[in-house]
């Protein structure tokens, strides 16, 4: 089993160390850093590093099947892309490229509210093929608008995001003083001028801007006066009434995106979503909170079968996603690995991470014989008290 891409960069571990030579240093902290102390961002891997996989040697086994259902759909692989925001500030036209890969390899890709491509562009790159993640809005008006234009551009699933009720505190990105577009202090000058690739793309494509957004919000904000204008226009926190009016607006699935507890999830599951994503956003937004993977085990003991239950955060290769869904994720989603990759390799660099992923999670289930991505549960160290997957008498992959 062997890459059919760029073998130079074997990994994703390998992709970040690349990005960072590619990107100026203050787009590389913006993607790589989480909140005040980066605490529970190291936690977030290295606690799902912890879970133990037991190979069947000796037991029958046919070619690993990476085929997985979710929502009616059979996907190439058990993994997608995560919501990013400001994907065309980190590699220009980064959720384009991304979009263009999830739709070669038969993936979901999820657009986020805050990102540099519109909701149109990706539903005609994807021809309405997408996911798209909503920030819930104070402003009525505003919220009916996003979700007539997810609509209106194909989207097949909406996913409401929990875990943003303020905008993070982010030490790296304040001493950096982001802002879109950069702005020009002698010490941004400096890094973009020792990344000229990432300055020639970026002046082919113009300046980054949040493109869905951008009718609704003033023109040319640093990132205080983003945090502010985030924080007036989307901290409408969500509750079981909220989320139920979504559910009635809203025609297709619908999926809760940061949930960390069983609370939140039987709330959830009431008011009619169709699966939640453990997340904590990365690590980026509360660095006092479990790990993503410390989260899902109670959840998939107690849930298990009612809904779907996804896994974000923390993910940074195969055996990663493996652990995950032997803990009980139907399904995962990474964000940083395609970005690395993206920030890499541009154009190459979506197909390159899906061909890392795919390879070493394959890899994965031929060594420990396991057919289908439902049965890895069952190669769980510890694992005889876990609820078998929902897909494990079925007849789809």
């Amino acid at each position: 089993m062997a890459l059919t891409s760029d073998r130079r960069y074997p990994s994703v571990d390998d992709l970040r160390t690349r990005a960072r030579q590619r990107i100026p240093g203050f787009v590389f902290d913006f993607l790589d850093g989480g909140c005040n102390d980066d605490v529970n961002l190291r936690k977030n891997t290295a606690d799902i590093r912890q879970v133990e996989l037991r190979p069947r040697y000796l037991q029958p086994h046919a070619d690993a099947d990476l085929r997985c259902e979710l929502f009616g759909r059979v996907y190439a692989a058990p993994f997608g892309i995560s919501p990013i925001g400001l994907q065309g500030l980190i590699w220009p036209g980064a959720a384009e490229i991304l979009a263009r890969a999830a739709v070669d390899h038969a993936l979901p890709f999820i657009l986020s509210t805050c990102t540099t491509a519109s909701i149109e562009t990706i539903g005609g790159i994807t021809a309405g093929d997408f996911w798209f993640q909503l920030y819930n809005p104070v402003d009525p008006v505003v919220r009916a608008d996003l979700l007539d234009r997810a609509e209106a551009a194909g989207c097949q699933v909406l996913v409401l995001l929990a875990d943003v009720p303020t905008f993070g505190y982010r030490p790296r990105d304040i001493r950096n003083g982001l802002a879109v577009p950069p702005r020009l202090t002698m010490r941004t000058v400096v890094q973009m001028a020792c990344r000229p690739r990432w300055g020639l793309e970026t002046l082919s494509r113009g300046q980054p801007t949040f493109a869905t957004l951008r009718k609704y919000m003033p023109r040319d904000l640093d990132m205080r006066q983003l945090g502010a204008f985030m924080n007036r226009t989307f901290s409408g926190r969500l509750s079981g009434d909220a989320i139920a009016a979504i559910r009635d607006r809203w025609k297709g699935r619908l999926v809760l995106k940061g949930v960390a507890t069983e609370e939140d999830v039987e709330v959830a599951i009431s008011r009619g979503v169709d699966g939640i994503i453990v997340s904590n956003h990365g690590g980026r937004q509360l660095d006092a909170g479990q790990s993503s993977i410390r989260a899902l085990e109670p959840i998939v003991r107690r849930f298990a079968g009612r809904t779907r239950i996804m896994l974000d955060s923390g993910l940074r290769g195969g055996p990663d996603i493996a652990r995950a869904l032997a803990s009980g994720a139907e399904f995962t989603f990474l964000g940083r690995a395609f970005m690395f990759g993206v920030a890499a390799l541009g154009q190459a660099g979506g197909n390159h991470t899906v061909s890392i992923l795919q390879t070493q999670l394959k890899q994965v289930m031929e060594q420990i014989g396991c057919d289908r991505i439902a049965d890895l549960p069952g190669h769980l160290v510890g694992a005889t008290d876990l609820p078998p997957s929902r897909n494990t008498n079925s007849d789809t992959p």
